[in-house]
């Protein structure tokens, strides 16, 4: 069993990593997809991050210190949740094939797709700098909406690339024969959960790939026999 390594915590820390997270272990033809779900998960990360620096400057420009306490909830609670909720499934489902994992993957970013978008839109009061809140604060003070404007914007990037993504995502899943019949069907027999169910489904992909790859079969010719007896 690997051991885990992610988070990578720094030794000073009493925390041990929670995940084993390694893209090797992701067969070749879905790598590059895992490592930019992975990237956007980074991207939404140090989204929530400038917004809180945004939402400080919001607040010491006169906006009130209700956004900037949201802001704070959003950094803590929604980069580990993000990670645990959405990535996790995908990097699961790419990695053993499993219709479960996509569904739970779709279920869950559809929410993480609509939530990028109020957080771009910007209702003044939850916590995020998005277009409504920045716009309206221009005539109280420029520079606080200047650094707003980053925030939003980026916010904006989130919500354009998630939607691409799931579409992109979804479409593979649907041309791979992917249903919600078969989610179902391994929800009921626990396959997604057994890990030697697991590196079957893992292996077979990986056949299936070398074998689309290598084309189909030589065919196979044998010499007749001819009897010389009169």
């Amino acid at each position: 069993m690997a051991e885990n390594n992610f988070p990578p915590l720094p030794g000073f820390v009493p925390l041990k990593p929670c995940f084993y997270q390694d893209f090797e272990e992701i067969p070749d033809q879905h790598r590059t997809m895992c490592k930019r779900l992975y990237y956007l998960w980074i991207l939404y990360c140090a989204t929530l991050l400038v917004n809180f620096f945004g939402c400080l400057a919001w607040m010491f420009g006169g906006g009130g210190v209700t956004n900037f306490g949201m802001s704070i909830m959003w950094v803590i609670l929604f980069t580990p949740c993000s990670y645990v909720c959405w990535f996790r499934p995908i990097y699961n489902a790419f990695k053993t094939d499993s219709s479960f994992y996509f569904m739970a993957f779709f279920f869950v970013f559809m929410a993480q797709l609509f939530i990028s978008i109020i957080q771009a839109i910007g209702i003044p009061g939850w916590g995020v700098c998005g277009w409504l809140g920045t716009i309206s604060f221009f005539g109280t003070s420029i520079f606080a909406s200047i650094i707003m404007l980053i925030p939003t914007i980026m916010f904006t990037a989130v919500a354009g690339i998630s939607f691409i993504v799931l579409t992109k995502v979804h479409n593979f899943y649907r041309g791979s024969g992917g249903s919600l019949n078969k989610a179902q069907e391994e929800w009921v027999s626990g396959a997604w959960k057994n890990p030697h169910v697991q590196q079957a489904a893992q292996q077979a992909a990986l056949g299936a790939a070398t074998g689309a790859m290598q084309g189909p079969p030589s065919p196979q010719y044998s010499t007749p026999t001819y009897d010389n007896t009169v």
